[in-house]
């Protein structure tokens, strides 16, 4: 999407580049500790929208093959991913090490670290920029990658430790050739609609989840028999699946933090799954924000957006796993808690006596 030359092309919002900077400037004038993603939500935008005016500014649109460029990442030692969605933020500290990436396989990719642990998934990755910005602390450098609807689906943050010249080399070297202050930006999807509840096979469902060898193998069912991932719980067995209160999240942490229980918490949106595990030792609720406050790890989930949490019992080859599982009012999966499975891939005797005593929904 080129425009003439001399001709200001016109966002999708129907602002130009820069009447969406002007208001920017005096939301932040107004607002001078709102965050990029709310000021994009009060102007009507998208994220990427607003990075993209300050392109040449101190920030640099990127251009390149995303996975390659997630594997040179390793460069820049240690920093902190942050994942996030709309209800629920993961921020863990670690390096990029084991980076893979399937190209054979829908352009899938992984980071195995210690501390960052990522499912990629590069087909949602289509905007990508290197920023840096003034703050009262410093320069604050990050790498910020986003989805055709110019919403964000992973960013890097670097640290005191980190390798700011490997940060200046990845940028220089993977600048676009394009840093125009506009960046046109594909309608948010609607989710899909779901099939009626009479034209599913659930007795069929049902026997495809009591032969399941592999909770990855999950996402195959829903896909053969077509159902979203909240309808597939509302139709499971009552033994496989039940509501509890949505409170749940709250008093998982809680109780994982009180014996010390070591878990694993999946935080993702459809571009990117980012994994903590281990344990969470500060729990604290500030407002209306869930927060664990630790070391390495900094989890933020907003309570009232969640519109539904399930207990989940999937048989596996080696004994049953049990998730608790939460979704927002849209359906999109907010976070997923497990316990830290042993060497022998057992779950602890501290989780499933935890999700069992969770309040019913």
């Amino acid at each position: 999407m080129n425009p003439k030359a001399g001709e200001e092309l016109v966002t999708d919002s129907g602002l130009t580049a820069e009447q969406i900077a002007e208001r920017w400037a005096g939301l932040q004038e107004e607002q001078p500790q709102l965050r990029i993603r709310d000021a994009a939500t009060r102007l009507g935008v998208s994220e990427a929208q607003l990075l993209a005016t300050r392109c040449g500014r101190g920030v640099t649109r990127l251009e390149a093959d995303w996975g390659e460029l997630l594997a040179q990442l390793g460069a820049l030692g240690p920093v902190m991913a942050l994942t996030r969605n709309d209800s629920a933020v993961s921020e863990k500290d670690g390096q990029y090490r084991n980076v893979e990436v399937f190209r054979s396989h829908m352009h899938m990719g992984q980071v195995l670290d210690e501390g960052i642990d990522l499912r990629l998934f590069f087909s949602h990755w289509h905007h990508g920029f290197a920023v840096r910005e003034e703050t009262g602390r410093g320069t604050r450098r990050s790498l910020q990658f986003f989805d055709a609807d110019g919403t964000a689906v992973h960013k890097t943050f670097l640290r005191e430790e980190s390798d700011v010249a490997a940060f200046d080399e990845l940028a220089g070297a993977n600048a676009s050739g394009d840093q125009r202050a506009d960046q046109p930006t594909a309608g948010r999807p609607a989710p899909a609609a779901e099939k009626p509840d009479a034209e599913v096979d659930v007795e069929g469902f049902h026997a495809a989840w009591r032969a399941l060898q592999d909770t990855h193998d999950f996402v195959m069912v829903l896909r053969r028999f077509g159902l979203s991932r909240t309808q597939a719980l509302r139709l499971a067995e009552p033994e496989a699946a039940w509501r509890v209160a949505n409170s749940s999240f709250r008093r998982s942490l809680e109780r994982a933090a009180a014996v010390g229980g070591r878990i694993m918490v999946f935080v993702g949106n459809p571009g990117c799954i980012q994994i903590h595990s281990g344990p969470v030792n500060e729990v604290k609720v500030i407002g209306e924000w869930l927060n664990v406050l630790d070391p390495g790890f900094n989890l933020h989930v907003f309570e009232p957006g969640i519109a539904e949490a399930w207990v989940v019992r999937k048989p596996t080859a080696r004994g049953v796993v049990t998730g608790v599982e939460f979704y927002d009012a849209r359906g999109e999966n907010i976070a997923i808690l497990h316990a830290k499975r042993t060497e022998d891939q057992r779950q602890p005797d501290f989780w499933p006596e935890l999700c069992a005593g969770l309040e019913h929904g």
